[in-house]
């Protein structure tokens, strides 16, 4: 389940009779290093001189300095009596740190060394001693960027897993809460760490996230989207099976409900499943508001994903083979606006709106302070211009301006990419055969969602297959005190709150 990485330079086994060939080796294997620092210190009198090896730029050398370096510079260890003549134990004893540990082959050493932590090599000793005194630089705990909500806590999570796991440890306070930390990639050994709710996730998902994780063999583990490539069902569909959230209250809810989390070191978002299609809609935020509000604000979202997947293709195909469909001062209008338009619509809504996606990624790329002005003041110049010109209709410009407003509503950046993906893959249907071709596209999306999974758990629950039960949490928010039951598709062990 470990894939640790090995350094072969004969691993020889520590000689504490030949100190200073095990530090040169070590040395030697780390390619001499410009931040290593090997310091040599007075242990004992008389002249029982150790080495103290580390990385200045993983290690918090104010700990070094004051538990170990000045420490003994001050008061060295008195001659040994003969009750009392093993250094090792020694030295242990007199160092103020608490967690210290061994090793005893340079491979270990210089993996220890690599993780930030302080070896000392004592002549007469038995072992190399490793100091935990890692100091890893990292971002303060910031507010989250993805996941923005009016109400409801400010905090997010960070690339650093122990400020994560304080975070969600700080909302649980519990022994139920479970960790299991997996060591993935044979370059940057990152640390994966599985997160569960003893008493509520369902065995079976937690043994299938733990065989998946395990069955990672990669060199490199940078991100959590790496992990979600190898541990989801199907790699195949536009559609998250996991949700990715950066927020720890939002993770918390979801372990409180019996689902897994896995946290990579390294990135600032938490893996999350089961996931199901419904789940896409749901707001942190909604838990925050009254229930009434969160309802009429979760059926917005409904509206807005609809609008953000069909306008583009409704549009083409009523402008195209459907025009008996509108109302005669609508068609006329729309028929004059058309007049003088080069393109067929199909032509005129896909250059428009890849030009809008050109835009919205310039805005994301571009420094923050220009590149919200370059998004906007880009869309309206050219939206005009085009107009003017004669290129597109303003009827365009319109739908445009609706799919465009309609894609932000998508609580979950992720998702938001899904609607876009399904919004070319309509316009082109539409393009085709009209309205018949949407219909053909509709029916192929819901057999395609039918049939996904995630870990097991229908990924159209709780609507298919139907759990009438879960309705009350998905397709409408109930008041707290009526959410007695967890959701039947979590098969969570125990049934009640």
């Amino acid at each position: 389940m470990s894939h640790h990485t090995r350094i072969n330079a004969d691993n020889p086994i520590f000689d504490s009779s030949r100190t200073d060939e095990f530090a040169d080796r070590l040395t030697s294997v780390l390619g001499h290093p410009p931040d290593l620092v090997d310091h040599s210190f007075v242990i004992q009198q008389p002249e029982l001189e150790g080495r103290c090896l580390f990385l200045e730029t993983l290690v918090d050398k104010n700990k070094i300095e004051d538990n170990v370096l000045r420490m003994f510079a001050e008061q060295p260890l008195s001659p040994p009596s003969d009750g009392d003549s093993n250094v090792e134990e020694m030295v242990k004893r007199r160092i103020p740190i608490a967690t210290i540990s061994v090793a005893e082959d340079l491979a270990t050493c210089t993996q220890r060394l690599l993780e930030g932590q302080c070896l000392l090599v004592i002549p007469g000793a038995t072992h190399v001693l490793v100091l935990d005194v890692a100091k890893f630089q990292h971002r303060a705990v910031a507010e989250p960027k993805t996941e923005t909500t009016v109400r409801g806590p400010q905090e997010a999570l960070n690339e650093d897993a122990g400020i994560s796991i304080g975070l969600i440890r700080k909302r649980i306070r519990t022994s139920d809460l479970c960790l299991e930390q997996m060591i993935i990639g044979t370059a940057t050994e990152t640390k994966v760490i599985m997160l569960y709710m003893k008493s509520l996730a369902p065995e079976g998902i937690v043994n299938e996230f733990r065989s998946r994780i395990g069955k990672i063999h990669t060199d490199s583990i940078l991100e959590g989207t790496y992990v979600e490539e190898w541990i989801q069902d199907k790699s195949m569909t536009i559609f998250p099976t996991m949700v990715r959230t950066e927020r720890p209250d939002v993770a918390v809810s979801h372990l409180l409900e019996g689902r897994v989390a896995v946290m990579v070191d390294g990135s600032p978002l938490v893996l999350i499943g089961p996931f199901t299609f419904m789940q896409s809609f749901t707001s942190p935020e909604d838990y925050y508001q009254r229930a009434d509000i969160a309802t009429f604000l979760l059926w917005i979202r409904f509206l807005a994903f609809m609008l953000a997947v069909f306008v583009p293709a409704l549009y083409i195909a009523v402008t195209s083979y459907h025009q008996g469909l509108l109302p005669p001062s609508l068609l006329i209008s729309i028929s004059a606006q058309r007049e003088g338009v080069p393109f067929p619509s199909f032509i005129e809504a896909f250059l428009m709106m890849t030009i809008f996606e050109v835009l919205r990624e310039a805005g994301l790329r571009m420094p923050r302070v220009a590149g919200q002005a370059i998004s906007i003041v880009g869309a309206l110049v050219l939206g005009e211009a085009a107009v003017t010109a004669g290129l597109v209709s303003a009827a365009m410009v319109i739908v445009v301006a609706i799919t465009a407003i309609a894609h932000f509503v998508a609580p979950f950046y992720n998702f938001g990419i899904t609607q876009r993906f399904l919004q070319y893959f309509y316009m082109i249907l539409a393009a085709v055969s009209g309205g018949f071709g949407i219909l053909c596209g509709v029916l192929f999306t819901l057999i395609h969602l039918a049939s996904l999974r995630s870990f097991g758990v229908p990924y159209l629950a709780p609507v298919a297959p139907t759990f009438v039960s879960d309705w009350k949490d998905v397709l409408v928010r109930v008041p707290r005190p009526s959410m007695t039951t967890f959701p039947r598709m979590n098969k969570t062990q125990r049934k009640k709150r």
